[in-house]
């Protein structure tokens, strides 16, 4: 990826700090030529006074427009160009040979001023209109080369001067470039909670202020640094992976130091770090990397290029800046989804609450719908749990109740959902299970259950209740919910009714299906 780096001109109030004191210099370089010319008597040039006085008017005026008109550039630019050019090169038939030096100076501050207030264009062309009438002169052939280097000396000053102003310019517009990209991003990042929108934000930034042909975000997971972004030479790449031990990855977030290595072609000099090849198996000649660390994040932010030398510390600065808003950006998002995600679930038992349950069993009822699959429910209660509690107490209550919702995510599929329906009561859902499968489910958790013992607090062995459980399968039996879950609900009794310990329609119901 090749970015142009955007370069703006300055707005009218900051071209009129660099144009006011050009245009105080040459009105009062001029007036000093006026008077002096004046003081002569007999010999004044009334020539050069009306042509001083004209060149003041313009100037004046000229930087009235240029601090006044919002697009003076495009609006009056080539006319200054030209104007200032003729006016320039008029200098050295009109000025006095001993005020020379003045002129030499009014061209130099006419040049830099058509630079400062129309671009590099339009000032080269003022040169070259000023140089061209002031060769138009006939030079002796004795000393040409002196008078020659003495007309050519200020337009070259002027050059030096110009691009000199021209590379300040640059610099001080990539700087704005950079501080407007820091704010812009830094205020849509944090309006934003949510992570794939934070990286594709990242994404956009990184494309606009930065030149890179390479980019990722990484963030630890397992002790592997997971690219939640990766970018290689115009293709992205998902699901990348990098190892947390011996890359400059590793290296970054372990010592949680920002990492600026311009020049790769040259062995790291970093023990244990060895060269790590992802994306387009081609070799990063710069590099640089700055962690990502807070709370609930720690990761790197990194670039790399093709070409030795690409980045320099500028560009290092704007990655420190980025890391820093990038960082608080993703903890939010994670602590907002941590208080979501604590918001849907049951704080005793870690399994989701009675209202997010039905909202999990509502989709999934829609999703197997719209496939033409079933979904079985099982509404599973503790048996006798009151007289558990009061015998043993509600610690150990407690400790029932988390056992039973292991025992539950043991026998269940990453895509089954549990969830506390009340009290010692619970809900499976199990989208893609007929009756017969969701009946294997309730049998093994039941069996389980039986098998553990927990202790009280006195560290005595003492036995675990055993579980009623009804079973309902969706649509076969209820194609609504609400319906699904009133039959699981009343099989659940009936398996209490039967003296507990039961499955409510047992294994022949479904073998007759």
């Amino acid at each position: 990826m090749k970015n142009r780096k955007p370069t703006t001109s300055f707005a009218p109030y900051e071209i009129r700090r660099f144009i006011l004191p050009l245009t105080v210099s040459s009105v009062i370089v001029l007036a000093g030529v006026i008077a002096d010319n004046l003081l002569n008597g007999p010999a004044r040039n009334d020539t050069l006074v009306i042509f001083g006085l004209m060149a003041i008017g313009y100037i004046i005026v000229n930087t009235m427009l240029i601090t006044k008109t919002a697009n003076f550039q495009k609006t009056y630019g080539w006319v200054n160009s030209i104007f200032s050019g003729v006016g320039l090169g008029l200098l050295n038939y009109v000025l006095p040979d001993h005020v020379r030096e003045s002129a030499h100076l009014l061209i130099v501050f006419g040049i830099v001023a058509v630079a400062t207030s129309s671009g590099r264009v339009r000032a080269y062309f003022t040169l070259l209109i000023s140089l061209a009438i002031s060769l138009l002169g006939e030079l002796p052939i004795k000393d040409y080369v002196e008078q020659l280097l003495e007309l050519v000396t200020p337009f070259l000053v002027s050059i030096i001067v110009s691009e000199a102003f021209f590379r300040i310019q640059n610099t001080t517009q990539q700087h704005i470039h950079r501080l407007e990209t820091i704010n812009k991003v830094s205020r849509q990042i944090m309006m934003t909670l949510d992570t794939e929108q934070t990286i594709s934000l990242v994404n956009a930034t990184i494309q606009n202020a930065l030149e890179a042909d390479t980019y990722f975000v990484g963030i630890v997971k397992n002790n592997e640094i997971h690219l939640d972004l990766f970018y290689d030479d115009g293709e992205y790449f998902n699901g990348m992976r990098v190892p947390l031990e011996g890359t400059l990855s590793g290296w970054v977030i372990k010592n949680q130091k920002e990492l600026f290595l311009p020049d790769l072609r040259e062995e790291v000099q970093l023990e244990g770090v060895q060269r790590f090849i992802i994306g387009k198996e081609r070799t990063s000649l710069s590099w640089m990397g700055v962690p990502l660390k807070a709370a609930n994040v720690t990761g790197i932010i990194a670039l790399g290029s093709y070409s030795p030398n690409a980045f320099d510390l500028a560009d290092m600065e704007l990655l420190s800046n980025l890391a820093q808003h990038i960082t608080l950006a993703l903890d939010n998002t994670i602590r907002h989804s941590q208080v979501e995600e604590q918001a849907r679930l049951d704080s005793m038992t870690g399994v989701y609450n009675h209202g997010y349950f039905l909202k999990k069993l509502s989709e999934q009822a829609e999703e197997c719908a719209s496939t033409g699959s079933s979904l079985g429910l099982i509404m599973l209660d503790i048996d006798y749990f009151k007289q558990y509690n009061d015998t043993y107490g509600h610690l150990v209550g407690d400790k029932i109740l988390n056992t039973l919702c292991a025992a539950i995510k043991r026998h269940i599929k990453q895509t089954d959902t549990v969830g506390r329906w009340g009290g010692e009561e619970f809900i499976i859902a199990l989208p893609g299970a007929t009756g017969e499968q969701a009946m294997q489910v309730a049998q093994r958790v039941g069996e389980t259950m039986m098998s553990l013992r927990v202790e009280d607090r006195e560290k005595k062995t003492v036995p675990v209740p055993t579980v009623s459980q009804g079973i309902a399968v969706f649509p076969h039996e209820a194609d609504e919910i609400y319906r699904l879950i009133d039959l699981a609900d009343r099989r659940l009794y009936t398996a209490k009714e039967r003296g507990r310990n039961q499955i409510e329609p047992d294994a022949s119901h479904w073998q007759k299906k």
